[in-house]
C-alpha cells in the first residue's frame, strides 16, 4: 500500500510525452509546421515552440524524411517540454518516429526512452512569462539550468510500440512498459492514456519494487487505473510484498497528493494482511490514511474482521484465532503499528500445546477464549523488522474461558471475568544477534491480567471439585512455557498465583461420593485471597471465615487446597457447629431428621450431647474437606452448652461422628467438662429405702470433670472413653467423689430425654474407672478395679478381682471390704455386698 506513491508516478510516466500536466500537449502540434516545409530529408533540425502563453517544448532531430506515402520519419529524435511556469523539464527520446498525416496516428518505430521531472525539483521559470521571454536568451540560460537539475526528481520510463491517435488523444501500447524512480522500479504490461480525460489505464501484471525503511516492496495489481485530475489511481487484484509480509486487496482505491505521496487507501472485495511472524488480518473492506512521508497514520477496518497468528518455539506450538466487526489501526511516525481497537462483540481464541520433555504422549493443552464488547491492543517492537503484542485491555464485561488437559486426562475447565480486563504479554522475541531464527516463530505468551470490577474465576480439577472465587479485583499471573514443560506431572492449572481483593467469596465444590447425598460444598470469604498455583493452595487474610454445612471457622489466616478443599486456619482460630441435634434437617432431605429412630448420624455435625450450636477455639486448625475430619491445635477447647473438652489437640470427624483429644504435656491434659444429675433422695439403693434417712439430699445439677491423656468420644453411641494415654491415669471428679484410673468411660443420656430445667442437653448417665482404681470421699479412700457412678441415683459401686476385692478406708469405721462397695453420695452411705448376702454399714462424718 505505502509503495502505491511509487505506482502512481510511475504510471504517469506511461502517458508517454502526450499529456502529463494539467495542460495538453500533442504531437499534432508539433509535426503540424513540419508538413508544410520538409518535403525532402533534412538533417541536424531544432524547433521550440510555445503551448498557450506559458508552457513551451523544443524537439532536436538529427533527420526528418518524408515518404511517397505521406507518411514523415523523425531520426534521433529528443523533445524537451518545459511546465507553465518552468518548474519541470520532461523529456522524449526514441531513435525514430513516424507520422500518418492520412491516419492522425504517431507511431514510435523502436524503443522510447521518457524522462519525467518531479513538480517543484528544477528552478522555475517566472510565472507567467510570455513567448518571447522564454526565447529570449535570459530565458533560455534559466530552461537550460532547469533541464540540468532535472535528475535530482526524475523519472525513467521505457516502452515500444507506442501509438498516438490525434483525433481522440489516446496513446496505447501492447507492449511490456517499463518505469524507474530513484524510489523504486516497475512494469505493467500493455496501457492505455486518454490525453483529454487524463486517465492512464495499466491493462495486465502490474509490478512495482520500491524500498520502505530500508526493505524492498514489491507490488503486484491485475490491472490498474489512475485519474489525474482528481489524484485517485485504482488497482484491481493488488498484492504487496514486503520484508516477509504481505497485503492484499480486491480493489484498492489510493488517493495521492499533488506531490505523489499518498495520502489514503480505501480497499474493499476483500483486504488481507500477512506479517513478517505470519499473522493473517482480513476484512472485507479497509481504509488507511498516510502522512506525506508515505507512513500510515491510521486505519480502519470494517465489515467482519479475522485475525489468526501460529507460533512455533522448542515444544511450545500456539495458535490464536480473533473476530471482531470493526477495527481501527493506530500507527507511530515511522509507521509501524501500536495500537488497535476493537469493538462491537470481540472474540479472540487461542490453543497452546507443551509437549512434555520426558514423555511426547504427556502433552499440555491449553485452550483460552476471550470475550468482550472493546478491547484494546497495544504493540512493541520485537526486534528484527517484527512487532508482537504487548498488552490487551477490554471493557464493557470481559469473559476468559479456557480449558486445560494433560494427555489423555481429564479437561480441566476455568472461566475468568470482570468488568475491565487488562493482560500483559511475556517477550516473544529473543534479542540477541545469533537468535534470528528462533525468533521468527516465537510464541508469545500471556503473563499477567488484572481484572476489575465484579471480578470471578472459576475452575474445576481433575477431580471434579469446582471453585468459584469473587471479589473486586482480580490479579492473575500465568505460568511460563518453560514452567509448564517441566511441571508436567503437577496438575494442568496454568496460574502461577493470583490475588483477588475486596470482598472476596470463594466457594468450593467436591463431586458427590457414589450413593451419598452428602452437601461437600465450603464457602469462604475474607478481604484478600492470594492463590499458589505451584502448590494449589488459596490463602486468605483480612477476617477470613470458612463454612462448611453446619460449620463456619473464622481466624487470623486461612489456606485452602485448590485441589481437594482442604483448609488450614492460624491464629486465633474460632469454630462453630450449629443445628447439631437430633432436629437438625440434613441437606438434600427436606423434613428427614438427621438421626431418626434407627437411622445413622453421618455427615452431621458431632453433638457433644446437646441441642445447640459448638464452639471450638484453638491456635490452629485443618478442615480435612473429604474424610470430614477437623483437627484443632495449640490449646483447643470445645464446648456445647455445659459440657466441654480441652486438650492440645482435638479431632473431629463429622462422618464418623466421633471426637479424640490428646495430650502428652503433664501441665496440659485433656480435661472433660460433662453435666451431671445428682441422684433423688427418694430412689432406693441396694433394696434399702433410703428416704429414712433424715440426712437425704435433694437433686441438683453438678459436673463431672475428668482428666487424662487421650478421649475419644463416639456421638452414636454418647460414650466417652478416657485413657490415661502419655499421662498414665486418668482423674474422674464428681460432686462427692473423686476417682483415678487407667481409663473412665461416660455414657450420656439423649439430649432431651430426662425431666429438669437442663434437659435440652445430654447429661452423664454413668461413669466407669476401670483398671487400678482409687476413690476418695469426704475422707474415705477405696481401692478396687472398677468404680461405676450412676448420676440417676448417686451411686458409686466399687468392685475388685476375686484375688483382690475392693477395699474402702473410713476414719471412722476402719476397713471395709466386700465383693462390691456401694456409696450412696444423697446421704453418704455404705453398703457391702459379700457372699450372696447384703449388709450394711452406716458411717456418719464430718463434712
Amino acid at each position: 500500500m505505502l509503495a502505491a506513491g511509487v505506482l502512481l508516478v510511475g504510471s504517469l510516466v506511461v502517458v508517454l510525452a502526450v499529456g502529463k500536466w494539467k495542460r495538453h500537449f500533442t504531437l499534432r502540434e508539433v509535426l503540424k509546421p513540419l508538413g508544410a516545409d520538409i518535403t525532402q530529408e533534412a538533417n541536424g533540425f531544432t524547433f521550440s515552440h510555445a503551448l498557450g502563453a506559458h508552457s513551451q517544448y523544443k524537439i532536436h532531430a538529427s533527420k526528418v524524411v518524408e515518404l511517397k506515402d505521406g507518411h514523415r520519419v523523425l531520426h534521433d529524435v529528443m523533445i524537451e517540454l518545459y511546465g507553465e511556469d518552468g518548474s519541470r523539464v520532461d523529456k522524449i527520446q526514441g531513435s525514430e518516429f513516424e507520422y500518418d498525416k492520412k491516419g492522425g496516428t504517431v507511431k514510435a518505430a523502436g524503443a522510447v526512452e521518457i524522462t519525467l521531472m518531479k513538480p517543484g525539483v528544477a528552478p522555475a521559470v517566472a510565472p507567467k512569462a510570455t513567448a518571447s521571454q522564454v526565447v529570449g536568451e535570459k530565458a533560455k540560460g534559466t530552461l537550460a539550468a532547469a533541464a540540468q537539475n532535472a535528475a535530482s526528481g526524475e523519472i525513467h520510463v521505457e516502452t515500444s510500440g507506442l501509438t498516438y491517435d490525434l483525433k481522440t488523444g489516446m496513446a496505447t501500447t501492447t507492449q511490456r512498459v517499463n518505469f524507474s524512480t530513484v524510489q523504486g522500479s516497475g512494469s505493467s504490461s500493455g496501457a492505455t492514456f486518454d490525453s483529454q480525460q487524463g486517465q492512464l489505464v495499466l491493462d495486465q501484471s502490474v509490478v512495482l519494487d520500491t524500498a520502505r525503511n530500508g526493505g524492498s516492496v514489491h507490488i503486484q495489481a491485475r490491472h490498474g487505473e489512475f485519474e489525474r485530475r482528481s489524484n485517485l489511481c485504482d488497482l484491481q487484484g493488488a498484492t504487496a510484498d514486503y520484508r516477509g509480509g504481505q497485503a492484499t486487496a480486491g480493489l484498492a482505491k489510493i488517493l495521492f497528493r499533488d506531490d505523489g505521496s499518498a495520502a489514503k487507501l480505501d480497499a474493499s472485495e476483500g483486504f488481507t494482511l500477512v506479517t513478517a511472524n505470519g499473522d493473517h488480518l482480513a476484512s472485507p473492506t479497509a481504509a488507511m490514511n498516510f502522512n506525506e512521508h508515505n507512513q500510515p497514520q491510521n486505519g480502519h477496518l470494517a465489515g467482519g474482521v479475522v485475525t489468526d497468528s501460529a507460533r512455533q518455539r522448542g515444544n511450545v506450538s500456539q495458535h490464536v484465532h480473533g473476530t471482531a466487526p470493526t477495527m481501527e489501526l493506530e500507527f507511530t511516525p515511522q509507521g509501524e503499528l501500536r495500537h488497535t481497537h476493537m469493538e462491537s462483540g470481540v472474540e479472540m481464541h487461542s490453543e497452546e500445546i507443551t509437549q512434555a520433555a520426558v514423555d511426547s504422549n504427556d502433552a499440555l493443552r491449553v485452550n483460552r477464549t476471550w470475550r468482550s464488547p472493546v478491547a484494546d491492543m497495544e504493540f512493541r517492537d520485537a526486534g528484527h523488522g517484527k512487532l508482537e503484542p504487548a498488552s490487551i485491555r477490554g471493557t464493557g464485561g470481559v469473559v476468559i474461558t479456557g480449558e486445560s488437559q494433560r494427555g489423555k486426562g481429564a479437561i480441566e475447565p476455568s472461566r475468568l471475568a470482570a468488568d475491565e480486563v487488562t493482560g500483559e504479554f511475556g517477550l516473544g522475541s529473543p534479542h540477541v544477534a545469533n537468535q534470528v531464527a528462533s525468533a521468527r516463530n516465537s510464541a508469545v505468551q500471556l503473563t499477567s491480567m488484572i481484572g476489575v470490577g465484579h471480578a470471578s474465576l472459576q475452575e474445576t480439577t481433575t477431580t471434579g471439585t469446582q471453585q468459584s472465587s469473587t471479589g473486586d479485583r482480580l490479579e492473575v499471573h500465568f505460568l511460563s512455557a518453560n514452567a509448564k514443560a517441566a511441571n508436567s506431572h503437577s496438575g494442568t492449572s496454568q496460574i502461577e498465583s493470583a490475588v483477588l481483593d475486596g470482598h472476596v467469596v470463594l466457594t468450593q465444590q467436591s463431586a458427590p461420593k457414589p450413593g451419598t447425598q452428602t452437601d461437600n460444598s465450603i464457602r469462604a470469604t475474607g478481604g484478600r485471597a492470594i492463590y499458589e498455583g505451584s502448590g494449589g493452595w488459596i490463602h486468605l487474610i483480612q477476617s477470613p471465615r470458612v463454612e462448611e454445612p453446619g460449620l463456619q471457622v473464622t481466624s487470623e489466616k486461612i489456606d485452602v487446597s485448590r485441589e481437594s478443599g482442604d483448609a488450614f486456619a492460624r491464629g486465633n482460630v474460632k469454630a462453630t457447629w450449629i443445628n447439631s441435634g437430633p432436629d437438625q434437617v440434613r441437606p438434600g432431605g427436606a423434613g428427614q431428621k438427621s438421626n431418626p429412630e434407627g437411622a445413622t448420624n453421618e455427615g452431621a455435625p458431632v453433638a457433644l450431647g446437646g441441642n445447640g450450636p459448638a464452639h471450638v477455639v484453638a491456635g490452629a486448625a485443618e478442615l480435612n474437606h473429604a474424610s470430614g475430619e477437623t483437627i484443632f491445635r495449640e490449646h483447643a477447647r470445645l464446648w456445647q452448652q455445659g459440657n466441654s473438652v480441652s486438650a492440645p489437640l482435638i479431632v473431629l470427624n463429622r462422618e464418623k461422628q466421633t471426637l479424640v483429644a490428646r495430650s502428652g504435656d503433664t501441665k496440659e491434659p485433656v480435661i472433660a467438662v460433662l453435666v451431671s444429675q445428682n441422684g433423688s433422695g427418694g430412689a432406693k439403693a441396694g433394696g434399702i429405702d433410703s428416704s429414712r434417712n433424715s440426712k437425704s439430699k435433694p437433686a441438683t445439677p453438678s459436673v463431672i470433670q475428668v482428666h487424662g491423656g487421650d478421649l475419644r468420644y463416639s456421638a452414636a453411641e454418647r460414650k466417652a472413653v478416657m485413657h490415661g494415654g502419655a499421662l498414665g491415669t486418668v482423674v474422674a471428679e464428681t460432686a462427692t467423689a473423686k476417682s483415678v484410673s487407667n481409663e473412665a468411660e461416660l455414657t450420656l443420656l439423649p439430649a432431651g430425654n430426662h425431666a429438669g430445667k437442663d434437659s435440652g442437653q445430654g447429661q452423664v448417665d454413668r461413669l466407669v474407672a476401670i483398671g487400678h482404681v482409687t476413690v476418695t470421699s469426704d475422707g474415705r479412700h477405696g481401692t478396687g478395679e472398677q468404680l461405676v457412678y450412676t448420676s440417676e441415683t448417686g451411686e458409686y459401686v466399687l468392685t475388685g478381682s476375686a484375688a483382690t476385692p475392693p477395699r474402702m478406708t473410713d476414719p471412722a469405721r476402719g476397713v471395709v471390704t466386700g465383693e462390691a462397695l456401694i456409696f450412696h453420695s444423697f446421704d453418704d452411705s455404705v453398703s457391702v455386698e459379700s457372699g450372696g448376702r447384703k449388709t450394711t454399714t452406716e458411717t456418719t462424718a464430718p463434712k
